[in-house]
């Protein structure tokens, strides 16, 4: 299936590894051209070399950025000053009591996982107008709607993530641009396999074992029954930035498993 987007520049915030970087991939399989981020160099350069392994043809560089401060977001702005395909893909999480919570965790939690989108989005938003095309995409969380009490406040930069992406989409009227967040479920990061992997060892059991328990006790509404792979994820996001997607706007779309028992 043709997604119509050869050609076209993506940039992936937050690529060097797990969800972003099999988006770049997929996105650059398509003949797109991609760029990657991340906050290291070596972890820039390791990324971009992968990808072009896998798909020697492909147009991919990559920048190193803090997209967690304003400086870094300038920084891709000023080397990538316009792009058909945006993903905000960058994001931090990690479980923390929530009376531990400090007002920097606050503040770092969501300078990374919200205002980095919205300053790209200001800027490259516009852009797509003035043209009238483009895609502009929020990964999000199934944690967007269901707050996990474990790390408050990961699920509300989730839930800020997704009112974000809705309300850039009420700018997009009578264009060919859309706006959408995706809510993604537990998924087998590079992050998820390290901690199941650790996991498993330190109890002597193995890996399938822990994941089972954990979809049984921590996410047991999952009707998937097992984390998602990055590979699933990237599949709908490269649909959702296709030009076969040009009804779906202003939309948090599920790809989270059958997590989440809401009808809507």
């Amino acid at each position: 299936m043709d997604l119509r987007i050869s050609g076209q520049r993506a940039i992936v915030t937050g690529s060097t590894a797990g969800i972003g970087h099999a988006i770049a991939q997929r996105l650059a399989g398509e003949g797109a051209e991609v760029i990657i981020t991340g906050r290291t160099q070596a972890r820039v350069d390791k990324a971009v070399a992968a990808l072009l392994e896998q798909a020697p043809s492909g147009r991919v560089r990559g920048l190193a950025a803090d997209l967690g401060t304003e400086a870094g977001c300038r920084t891709l702005i000023e080397a990538t000053p316009d792009a058909e395909i945006l993903v905000n893909n960058v994001g931090v999480y990690g479980p923390k009591p929530f009376e531990e919570i400090t007002a920097r965790d606050w503040q770092e939690i969501f300078a990374t996982n919200v205002i980095s989108g919205a300053l790209l989005s200001q800027h490259y938003l516009p852009r797509m107008l003035a043209r009238g095309a483009g895609r502009v995409i929020f990964i999000s969380s199934e944690s967007a709607v269901q707050i996990p009490a474990e790390m408050i406040h990961y699920g509300v930069t989730k839930t800020a993530q997704s009112a974000l992406a809705r309300g850039l989409a009420e700018l997009t009227r009578g264009t060919a641009v859309t706006v959408n967040s995706v809510l993604v479920g537990p998924t087998r990061s590079e992050g998820v396999d390290r901690f199941v992997t650790d996991l498993a060892s330190s109890r002597g059991a193995s890996v399938a074992q822990v994941e089972s328990e954990f979809f049984t006790t921590t996410r047991p509404t999952s009707l998937l029954g097992r984390f998602i792979t990055t590979e699933e994820v990237a599949n709908v996001v490269a649909f959702l930035a296709s030009g076969l997607a040009a009804a779906v706007n202003g939309a948090a779309v599920r790809a989270e498993g059958g997590l989440l028992k809401g009808v809507f």
